[in-house]
C-alpha cells in the first residue's frame, strides 16, 4: 500500500495478475514507463516508498495497426487507427487467460479444483485540437479471480483519465487531469443448493483533479507548481449470508475524506556537472462525514480498547483533519561523462491505509483513511548512489545504491484481530514505528548477441508496536532479506532468439504456533512467547524460459509474426503462496502446517504473435 502506482495519472490499487504472474499493463498498449524509488518528484504523493508511472500509447494518427497473440496461457489483441488523420486516433487493447483450463489434466486434486484467470480492457483517445491544445481520453477495466475449491476471491481495477494538455507560450505549459478510480475486493463460498454460503465485498473509489504547470524560467532552470485535490469513497465491507436457507445482510457504513495539495519544485542545472530537483509540497487530509467519530479507552498496550463514546457528523462535516509539509531533494553530480553519484532525501506522508491480515492464508485488502485513531504514515528517506556506464560503447550498466527509511506510525494489529466487518475495527489496530534499508545492485550488458542483466537486494523492512513480540523489532510480512534476478537473453540467428530468468527470494515472515494445548478435547497451536513473525515460509526460486523464431519478412507485406515457445517454472518447484496450520482430518489430536500452492509445476505455452 506505500506504493504509488499510477496509469495515465489515475491509481491503481492492485498491480498484478494471477498473484503476479502478469501485470495488469498490458505491453502492447504501454508507452512509457517511470519508477522512482528515491529523490520523488513534489508533484507526487500520498504514499511512502515508490512511483511508478505508466502512460498510454495514443494511438496511430496516420494508419489503422493492429496486434496481438494467441497463446494456451493468454491471447490479446490490440486495434489503432486515425479517427481524422493527424488530429484524432484511438487504440483498443484487450487480453484474457485460460490457464485454469489445463487444471482438470493435472493429477493434483486440490490443483485441479482450483481457478485462476483474469481479463482486462484498455482503451485511449486523443485529438489534437490545434497547436495548443490536446484532449486525451483513456480507460482501463481488468478483473482477476482465483479460487480453492468450494472458496474463492477476486479484484479488479477500473479507472477513467480526461487530460488536457495546453502551451500559453513556448516557456509555459499546463497538464490539466480529471481521474476516476475504483478498487474492489471480494471473497466468498458457493452457495450449496441455496441452503449455505457467504459473500463478502471492499472497495475503494477515488475523484480527483490536478493541475501541473511547467515554467521553463532559463536554460538551467524548469519550475514546476500546481496541485492536486481527491475525494475518497471507502466502502469498507458489505457481505450476504446463507445459512440453513435463511439469509442476512451487514454493511459497514461509507467513509469519505478529502485530500488536497500543492507543490512547487526545482529543477536546476549548476556548471556542466551537478544537476539539483528541489522543492516542497503541502498537503491537507480532511476525514469527514456522515459518520462517526468513535473514541476509545485506554488499555495495556496490545489489547483491545473498548469503546467509551461515538458522536455522529453529517454529510461532509469535517470529522479530523492532518497537514503536513513534505520537503524533496535530490542531487546529481556527474563525476565524468560515464559516472554519477547521486543523492535525495523525501519527506512523505500517507493518509490512506491499507488494513491486511498479516497472518490468514489469504490476505484481504480492506482500505481505511487516517481518522480520530488512525494517523498519517510519515516517511523519512534519504538514498545514496553510484552510477556508471563502461566497456565499448557503454556496453555495461552498473548502479550500487543504498537507502534508509524512517517510518511513523505504521500499522498494525492486536493479537486475535477481528478485521472482517468489525464495526471498532479501529480498537484492534495499533501505532508504531518501521525502518527499511538496505543495498541494491545492478549490472546489465546492453549490446551484442548475448545481453541481460543481475540484480541483487540484500534489505530489511521491520516495525516495532508497543505490546507486540514483547516490544522488540520485528519483520513485517514484506521483508524479503534477499532478492536475486538473473536475466540472459541470446540472439542465435537473425530469426531465433532464446531467453531465460531466474529468480530467489527469501522467504515472507509469518507468525507460526510454537507449542499447543488441549481445550474441551481440542487441540489448539499456541505462540506462548508473543512472537510476531518468528519463521518464514520456504525461500521462492523459480527459472523461467523462452525461445522466440520471428517469421520471415517480406518487404512487400506488412504482415509481420513470431512465435513464441516457453516453460514456466521450468524445475516445477512448489513455491508456496502461504504456510497456514490446522487439525488434521484424521487425527484432531495433530496440528499439521499446510503449505498452499498456486502453481507448483511446469507450464508450457505456445504463443503466435501477429502486427499488421
Amino acid at each position: 500500500d506505500q506504493n504509488l502506482v499510477l496509469l495515465d495519472e489515475a491509481p491503481v490499487y492492485n498491480s498484478a495478475h494471477a498473484l503476479g504472474f502478469f501485470s495488469i499493463f498490458n505491453p502492447d498498449a504501454v508507452k512509457d514507463v517511470k519508477l522512482v524509488k528515491g529523490g520523488i518528484p513534489a508533484q507526487y504523493g500520498g504514499r511512502l516508498s515508490s512511483l511508478l508511472d505508466v502512460r498510454l500509447r495514443d494511438g496511430n494518427s496516420k494508419r489503422f495497426e493492429m496486434q496481438g497473440g494467441v497463446g494456451l496461457i493468454f491471447s490479446r489483441l490490440t486495434l489503432e487507427a486515425p479517427i481524422k488523420k493527424d488530429k484524432a486516433s484511438f487504440l483498443l487493447a484487450g487480453r484474457r487467460s485460460y490457464i485454469d483450463a489445463f487444471f482438470p489434466f493435472i493429477p493434483n486434486q486440490d490443483i485441479r479444483n482450483s481457478a485462476v484467470s483474469f481479463y482486462d480492457l484498455t482503451a485511449k483517445l486523443n485529438w489534437t485540437i490545434n497547436d495548443k491544445n490536446k484532449l486525451f481520453l483513456s480507460g482501463y477495466f481488468g478483473r482477476d479471480n482465483l479460487g480453492f475449491g468450494n472458496f474463492g476471491f477476486n479484484w479488479g481495477n477500473t479507472t477513467a483519465s480526461l487530460r488536457w494538455n495546453h502551451l500559453f507560450s513556448s516557456k509555459l505549459f499546463l497538464n490539466l487531469t480529471a481521474f476516476y478510480s475504483n478498487y474492489d475486493y471480494r471473497l466468498g463460498t458457493n452457495n450449496r443448493n441455496g441452503q449455505s454460503g457467504f459473500n463478502w465485498r471492499s472497495n475503494i473509489v477515488n475523484y480527483s483533479i490536478k493541475p501541473d504547470f511547467t515554467w521553463f524560467v532559463n536554460p538551467r532552470n524548469t519550475l514546476s507548481f500546481g496541485g492536486q485535490v481527491i475525494l475518497y469513497q471507502f466502502q469498507p465491507g458489505r457481505a450476504s449470508f446463507i445459512s440453513g436457507g435463511v439469509g442476512n445482510n451487514i454493511i459497514l457504513p461509507d467513509k469519505y475524506a478529502l485530500e488536497s495539495a500543492v507543490y512547487v519544485g526545482n529543477e536546476q542545472t549548476i556548471g556542466n556537472r551537478l544537476t539539483l530537483n528541489y522543492g516542497l509540497r503541502f498537503s491537507l487530509f480532511n476525514y469527514l462525514g456522515s459518520g462517526e467519530a468513535v473514541n476509545y479507552g485506554n488499555v495495556p498496550a496490545g489489547e483491545r480498547r473498548p469503546v467509551v463514546s461515538r458522536t455522529n457528523f453529517g454529510m461532509w462535516q469535517n470529522i479530523q483533519q492532518y497537514y503536513n509539509f513534505e520537503p524533496r531533494f535530490s542531487a546529481k553530480y556527474s563525476l565524468n561523462d560515464n559516472s554519477s553519484l547521486k543523492l535525495s532525501y523525501n519527506r512523505m506522508a500517507q493518509y490512506i491505509h491499507l488494513i491486511s491480515n498479516t497472518t490468514a492464508s489469504v490476505p484481504l485488502d480492506v482500505w481505511t483513511p487516517s481518522t480520530n485513531n488512525i494517523l498519517p504514515q510519515l516517511a523519512d528517506q534519504v538514498a545514496l548512489g553510484y552510477f556508471w556506464n563502461f566497456g565499448k560503447n557503454s556496453m555495461f550498466e552498473f548502479s550500487v545504491e543504498t537507502y534508509y527509511k524512517a517510518i511513523q506510525n505504521q500499522i498494525d494489529y492486536i493479537d486475535g484481530a477481528d478485521l472482517l466487518l468489525n464495526r471498532n475495527l479501529e480498537g484492534d489496530l495499533l501505532r508504531g514505528q518501521g525502518r527499511a534499508y538496505g543495498l541494491e545492485v545492478f549490472l546489465k550488458k546492453r549490446t551484442g548477441k548475448f545481453n541481460g542483466w543481475v540484480s541483487y537486494t540484500l534489505a530489511r523492512t521491520e516495525i516495532q508496536v508497543d505490546g507486540i513480540n514483547n516490544n522488540r523489532w520485528y519483520p513485517t510480512r514484506f521483508d524479503r532479506t534477499h532478492n536475486l534476478y538473473l536475466v540472459g537473453l541470446y540472439d542465435v540467428s537473425k530469426r531465433l532468439s532464446l531467453s531465460a530468468n531466474f529468480v530467489f527470494a527469501t522467504g515472507t515472515p509469518a507468525t507460526f504456533p510454537t507449542n499447543r494445548f488441549e481445550f474441551q478435547g481440542v487441540v489448539v497451536g499456541n505462540n506462548i512467547n508473543n512472537d510476531r513473525n518468528n519463521f518464514r515460509v520456504p525461500v521462492y526460486h523459480r527459472l523461467d524460459f523462452a525461445a522466440t523464431l520471428q517469421g520471415k519478412k517480406n518487404d512487400q507485406r506488412r504482415w509481420q509474426s513470431s512465435w513464441v515457445f516457453s516453460i514456466y517454472n521450468v524445475y516445477g518447484q512448489a513455491n508456496p503462496f502461504s504456510v497456514f496450520f490446522q487439525q488434521n482430518p484424521d487425527n484432531p489430536n495433530i496440528t499439521e502446517a499446510v503449505k498452499l500452492v498456486v502453481v507448483g509445476f511446469p507450464i508450457p505455452a505456445v504463443t503466435y504473435n501477429f502486427k499488421f
